[in-house]
This record gives structure tokens, sequence and C-alpha cells, in this order.
């Protein structure tokens, strides 16, 4: 028997109010988030962290006091488990989380148990980016000392089951809805500063891509763009933002879908931001409907292609991308698999 541990990513969330300072602090800590030096790093962490506590649990209380990404993956490892499932192997999913429990060197240590002969490194961001991607498989290089030959995953924006699941969500929320006609499509995702990707990191590429896929699906819903959300801080960051796009629906007087195209989990960022705060915007913008596709969650086509996925990333030799993979320009020179890379 094969023994395959399947390492799953992701930010990871509060589980409770009490949480909610440290795991910013975590976040605000890293420094693919802050890039200056430690020595500054860490009281600017310790600062925003602070400021922002009692607005954060305010947005959590909404969700009932804590993050429901931990409980979402969970589910999404069990599916992914079942569907690995195959003569000869033993296949276990294991989760990591980046700035909240469960911590990679608690993972580490209950991989290096298992005793893998193979280790397959997928993070839960579909696109690549150096704040997410990068720094969880960071992270987990510095934790994981035991056995099994690894393989990691570096991104999967129009991986076939992921934009196929991704429109059949938009597809069944429009038809619930009644098929209204004058409704247009946004695909919105979370923001970075600009300055990150004119440094070479190739999320918006991606982004856009997934993007672009799932509206070839959807030709009942030709009207589409794409929207960037989650802004803080003075520094300009890529767009347009969601908030211009809502304003912009108000003036031209279309309705809109939202689709939270680099989220396959509910969080606050769905949760919140979405589903309250740019849903009060939006009626006070006078757009009507507002409707918003579910993160994609245990979708049997999204679980299906993670399963695929992890099934490319075990049969290739070193890092070579199976045949028709996701490569990026080679002016996204950070990127894990760019045309002039792996």
């Amino acid at each position: 028997m094969s023994r395959v541990a399947v390492v799953l990513f992701n930010l990871g969330g509060p589980d409770g109010p009490q949480a909610v300072r440290p795991f910013l602090y975590n976040l605000f800590k890293d420094p693919a988030i802050i890039s200056v030096p430690a020595i500054l790093r860490y009281p600017i962490a310790a600062l925003i962290s602070s400021r922002r506590e009692t607005s954060a649990q305010a947005n959590y209380n909404i969700m009932g006091g804590a993050s429901p990404l931990l409980p979402e993956t969970v589910k999404q490892a069990a599916a992914l488990e079942t569907a690995l499932t195959a003569p000869g192997v033993t296949a276990k999913c294991f989760i990591a989380m980046r700035y909240w429990k469960p911590f990679a060197d608690q993972t580490a240590k209950e991989v290096a148990e298992f005793a893998p002969d193979e280790i397959v490194l997928l993070p839960l961001y579909p696109q690549f980016s150096t704040t997410t991607t990068a720094s969880s498989l960071q992270d987990w290089a510095k934790q994981y000392k035991g056995p099994g030959r690894t393989r990691t995953v570096c991104c999967y924006p129009t991986a076939q089951g992921l934009i196929a699941a991704h429109a059949d969500t938009i597809r069944a929320t429009w038809e619930k809805a009644g098929k209204p006609a004058n409704v247009r499509l946004l695909f919105s995702a979370h923001g970075l500063p600009e300055k990150v990707i004119k440094g070479g990191d190739p999320y918006q590429a991606q982004v856009e891509a997934t993007a672009a896929a799932v509206a070839a699906l959807l030709p009942e819903l030709p009207d589409w763009r794409v929207c960037y959300q989650s802004r803080v801080g003075p520094m300009k960051w890529i767009g347009p933002s969601t908030v211009e796009e809502i304003h912009v629906a108000g003036e031209q007087g279309v309705g809109l879908l939202l689709s939270p195209i680099a989220f396959v989990s509910e969080h606050i960022e769905t949760l919140v931001e979405l589903d309250h705060e740019y849903a009060e915007l939006a009626e006070h913008q006078g757009v009507a409907p507002y409707l918003r596709a579910p993160a994609l969650g245990v979708e049997q086509a999204f679980i299906k292609a993670l399963a695929q996925t992890v099934d490319h990333a075990l049969a290739r030799d070193g890092g070579a991308a199976p045949e028709g993979a996701w490569l990026c320009p080679a002016a996204y020179g950070k990127c894990g698999r760019s045309r002039t890379g792996a």
C-alpha cells in the first residue's frame, strides 16, 4: 500500500472572539503581507491588530462569533479523501492554516506520524499569489521534517472542474432568482496592492483567466466584469474595486450577480463583506436584483478537480506541468510555474 498525504492550505480564521486579535497579529506580521524588517513589522502588526480588534469581532459576530473557514475546509478534506480512494493507495488529507489553528507546525507532526510515501501540497487558493500560496508553502517548508517525496501544486486557475463548478453555482443562483434579464455578472476577488502585481505576482492575471473561462460557459450572462474587494490601507490597489462596480451598476440601472471567484469557502469576505456591507451599498444605490453565488465548498465538480490535481501532481516528474495545465506569462516571474520556469 502506498501512503499519500495531501496537505490542504488556507489562511485560517479565528475560532472565537478571543482569537480575533492574535489572528490579526499573525496576519500582519507575515512579511508577505507587510514587507518591512521584523523590527518594524512586529510592532506595526501589534498596533493594527489592536486597533482592528473591536470592529473585526463585530464582523465575526455576524457569523456567530467565529470564522466558518475551518469547518468548511474539514468538509472539503473529507470529500477529497473519499474522492482519492484507489486500489493500493491509502490517502489522507491534512489541513494547515497560515494565521490560526491548525498551524503548519502541528500539522507537520501529524503528517510525519502518518509516515507517507508521497506528499502533495495543495493550496486551496486556485490562483497563485506570493501573499497566499507562497507564504503558506514557505511556512510548511520550515516546519516539515518527516518522510515522503513531496509534490507541490502551484495553482489551478483554469482547471476544468473548478471552472464548471463556478459556472454551475452562478447559473443555479440566476435561475433561482427567476432568470432576470438585466443582470451583470461580477467576478469579485480579494484585491492586492498594485505594487505586488507589478513586482511579478501573477494573481491578477490568473483571476482574470478564471473569470474568462467561467464566463465562456455562461452565454446566458454575456455582461460580465472582474473586480476586487477588501481593500485596506493607503496604498493603491488593483481595480476596479467591487464598490466602484456597484456604483456603476446603480448609475446604469442594471442588477448584479456576484461570484466570489477567488474564494473556495465561505468566510468573512463573502458572508459579511459581500452579503451585508456590499448588499447594503447596492440597495442604497438602487441596484436590483443583488444576487450572490455561493462559494464552491464541496461542489462535486470542484472536489473532482482537486482530486485530478492531486493525481497529476503524483504522476509528474519533478516540476513538469501536466499537459494543458496553466502556465503564467514569463512576465510573472514570481509564479511557481511560469513559462520560463518549472
